[in-house]
């Protein structure tokens, strides 16, 4: 239940925060596209199962890698892409949690 509330509260409830607390004149929008950073997770349909509990999916996953992690960290740096930079950065560290609960 921890890891399910932990991962969930970073996907839904951490970009909700992000958008009230630094982007209050533009939060609606700024909220939406923050939550939108879950399309990251069009990825799992190239893998079988798509869904596996016991998997990480960071380093599994195209858009779950490092490599792809440096690519949203230098969009922070950039007005223009610094809220889908957050989005999919903060999508990565949700999923990263939620690899510290894996055992197996």
């Amino acid at each position: 239940m921890l890891q399910f509330g932990l991962h969930y509260g970073i996907h839904f409830i951490v970009p909700v925060l992000i958008a009230f607390f630094f982007y209050k004149e533009n939060l609606i929008k700024v909220a939406l596209i923050l939550l939108a950073g879950i399309a990251l997770d069009i990825d799992h349909l190239m893998a079988n199962p798509i869904f596996d509990p016991e998997r990480c999916s960071i380093n599994f996953h195209p858009l779950h890698t490092y490599w792809a992690l440096s690519i949203y960290i230098v969009m922070l740096l950039f007005k223009k892409t610094r809220i889908w930079g957050i989005a999919f950065t903060v999508h990565l560290i949700a999923d990263l949690v939620d690899c510290l609960f894996i055992t197996g």
